[in-house]
């Protein structure tokens, strides 16, 4: 009896093959094993707090409903006029365009609140035309070579601080981290399911960082009210 004979091309088909679904495993569990990292390296840097002294806080812009801040803006902007009023910082920096559907801007209706409870107008500064964190950095950017500042602080959720840190020290920025003592994230759902927005959104930049822009934004600097 004559043997089968099988041609190179079919044994290296039958090779992939076989170990495809192997290859596919491995990839997978590095993702996760990666993702994993991040999520600990999030939650880790959370508890990092540098509170000044500084020349100014970067409060980054969260939604404002009707002109008035939501909650959770309401917390950061609480602890930035905190460090102002303890002389921690000279300054604050709002940053935030105008939402969908709304008509007024994040940072003016940010630096508005801040003024009603005594803040001085001339340490207010606006950034109006971002939507997403790195562009909330590249207008303040712009606010802080203007001015001349020098160490800022960084104002955000606890959970939000590690992403904005890695962005405003690529963009140049002499950046501290400054979480709000407070979060509108209490409880275990709400907080895990920011923390998986913040692994993905911070996984997301380290892939794209290289191609991004570093540039400030002037043109998204405007006078608030």
């Amino acid at each position: 009896m004559q043997g089968v004979t099988l041609k190179p091309g079919r044994l290296r088909s039958g090779f992939f093959r076989s170990r495809w679904p192997r290859v596919v495993l491995i990839v997978l569990g590095l993702l996760l094993l990666w993702l994993l990292t991040l999520a600990i390296e999030i939650v880790a840097y959370s508890t990092v707090r540098d509170d000044g002294p500084a020349d100014a806080a970067i409060v980054l812009g969260a939604a404002a409903w009707d002109g008035q801040p939501s909650p959770v803006f309401e917390e950061r902007i609480k602890h930035a006029i905190d460090l102002y009023r303890a002389g921690r910082v000279k300054a604050i920096i709002f940053t935030g365009g105008v939402g969908e559907g709304e008509s007024t801007a994040e940072a003016i209706a940010g630096s508005r609140y801040a003024i009603e409870l005594g803040v001085a107008p001339r340490d207010v500064f606006c950034e109006t035309a971002s939507h997403f964190t790195h562009e909330n950095l590249l207008g303040a950017k712009a606010i802080v070579e203007q001015q001349r500042f020098d160490r800022v602080l960084i104002g955000s959720d606890p959970l939000h601080m590690r992403r904005a840190l890695t962005m405003a020290r690529d963009f140049g920025l002499k950046a501290y981290s400054s979480p709000t003592p407070t979060s509108r994230y209490i409880s275990l759902s709400s907080q895990f399911e920011f923390l998986w927005g913040e692994v993905r959104y911070y996984a997301t930049y380290l892939v794209r960082r290289l191609w991004l822009s570093t540039e400030a934004n002037y043109a998204a600097v405007q006078q608030c009210e």
